[in-house]
């Protein structure tokens, strides 16, 4: 892990996955994540490592777009409250689970990312429930423990999970979802993290330079997120995702 050439690509990572995170609330975690699991990293390093950088996304992107006054606080302030419980749990499991299943579940993950990303509109247009409904309401809070888990144990932040359900249950509008979602990734990656440490997870240097690249990459994504066309970058990474996800898959049943 510490050749020098490898230095380079951390903070290229960082700084797409920053970007790209940024701008479409996700987390750069689900791109950080499938890099480490590559490099041949155990699942509770690849969380943990991946989490360094999620939260200096996060906490980039967050001040970032509080300048801008984009993020709603009530309730990311809620959503992180329900959240937090899972982070916590995500980081514990992370170190029990089998490599291999890491794979297969962060495969499922990608495809399902990649495939919300594709065809975003489509499910979501249209699409709205409301609060006031009791199955909704055990839908939204259980959704939003899950996305805390989903953030630990892969440390690819639970911005796939939030921002679906700030815009078809909550009602917000992607441009006020995405950055909402950076500050309650920003809670929840930093308990994540914290427990990692505890656990003794993390890669350290890897996750330094990880995180330096994502930090600058979330700057440049909050100022870009207004100027390219979501539907053009969603539906790149939408295919990407899928395509890094038959990857993983492939890796999977090869070691069994």
């Amino acid at each position: 892990m510490g050749e020098f050439f490898l230095f380079p690509f951390f903070v290229i990572i960082g700084l797409i996955a920053g970007i790209l995170g940024s701008m479409i609330g996700v987390g750069g975690g689900i791109i950080i994540s499938p890099a480490l699991t590559f490099l041949g990293l155990t699942p509770p390093q690849v969380a943990s490592t991946s989490l360094f950088a999620v939260s200096s996304t996060s906490v980039s992107s967050t001040i970032a777009y509080a300048k801008s006054r984009k993020i709603q606080y009530m309730l990311g302030i809620k959503m992180a409250l329900l959240s937090i419980p899972g982070a916590i749990i995500g980081s514990y499991l992370s170190t029990s689970i089998d490599p291999g299943y890491f794979k297969a579940l962060l495969a499922v993950i990608l495809i399902g990312t990649g495939i919300y990303l594709m065809f975003r509109k489509s499910i979501t247009n249209g699409n709205r429930f409301s609060l006031e409904s009791g199955w909704v309401k055990i839908l939204f809070f259980s959704s939003t423990f899950v996305a805390g888990i989903i953030s630990s144990l892969f440390g690819i932040g639970g911005g796939v999970i939030l921002v679906p359900l700030m815009i078809m249950i909550v009602g917000l509008t992607m441009h006020l979802a995405a950055p909402t979602s950076q500050f309650i990734l920003m809670i929840t990656s930093l308990v994540g993290l914290t427990t990692h440490i505890i656990l003794g997870n993390p890669e350290y240097l890897p996750a330094v330079l990880l995180s330096v690249g994502a930090f600058g990459g979330a700057q440049i994504g909050s100022r870009l997120s207004t100027k390219l066309s979501e539907q053009k970058l969603r539906l790149i990474l939408g295919f990407t995702f899928v395509g890094i996800a038959l990857r993983l898959i492939l890796d999977f049943y090869q070691s069994i």
